[in-house]
């Protein structure tokens, strides 16, 4: 798959066939996030890995009831140590390891709706990171259609605000 495949691929997947993940792959789509450009190359992210059932199961009101989670085959814990750039930096992390999933056949949902504070204590991460986004990983169950995202002619303007038209 070439990645402008990828991206048109890619979509959010909140149904998951409860598949566990191979160590190979998950490897893979670490070491995809790993690549990703930061500023000055900080790297000020660490992940945590879920994938242990019992655990996905009680972190679900951690994360707002949102039940698929605990389907997919992990969930990527994101958390950024200070830096002015940090959420950005691991938000380029995370899509790195998104297009890989897709590239490898797996779906990915982006997390940003969860009770930072108690997962934190959940997870023992200490109070000089911040959980920053999370994301679930695993094999895809039924997909909905992908939802239409706007033209490019509505989302640019060519050499100042507002010119449509090159």
């Amino acid at each position: 798959m070439n990645i402008f495949k990828a991206i048109e691929d890619r979509q959010s997947v909140r149904k998951y066939t409860g598949e566990s993940i191979s160590k190979e792959d998950l490897t893979k789509l670490l070491k995809a996030a790993r690549k990703a450009p930061s500023a000055k190359n900080l790297q000020p992210w660490e992940f945590i890995v879920i994938t242990k059932n019992n655990l996905k199961e009680e972190l679900i009101e951690y994360f707002h009831n949102q039940a698929f989670i605990a389907d997919a085959g992990a969930i990527i814990i994101g958390i950024t140590k200070d830096s002015r750039w940090a959420d950005v930096d691991l938000a380029i992390a995370m899509d790195h390891l998104s297009l890989a999933a897709t590239e490898l056949g797996l779906g990915t949902c982006w997390l940003g709706a969860f009770k930072e504070d108690k997962l934190k204590a959940k997870l023992e991460v200490p109070d000089r990171y911040d959980i920053t986004v999370c994301m679930t990983v695993g094999h895809p169950g039924i997909t909905d259609n992908p939802p239409v995202k706007k033209s490019v002619h509505e989302l640019v303007s060519w050499n100042k605000f507002g010119k449509r038209e090159r």
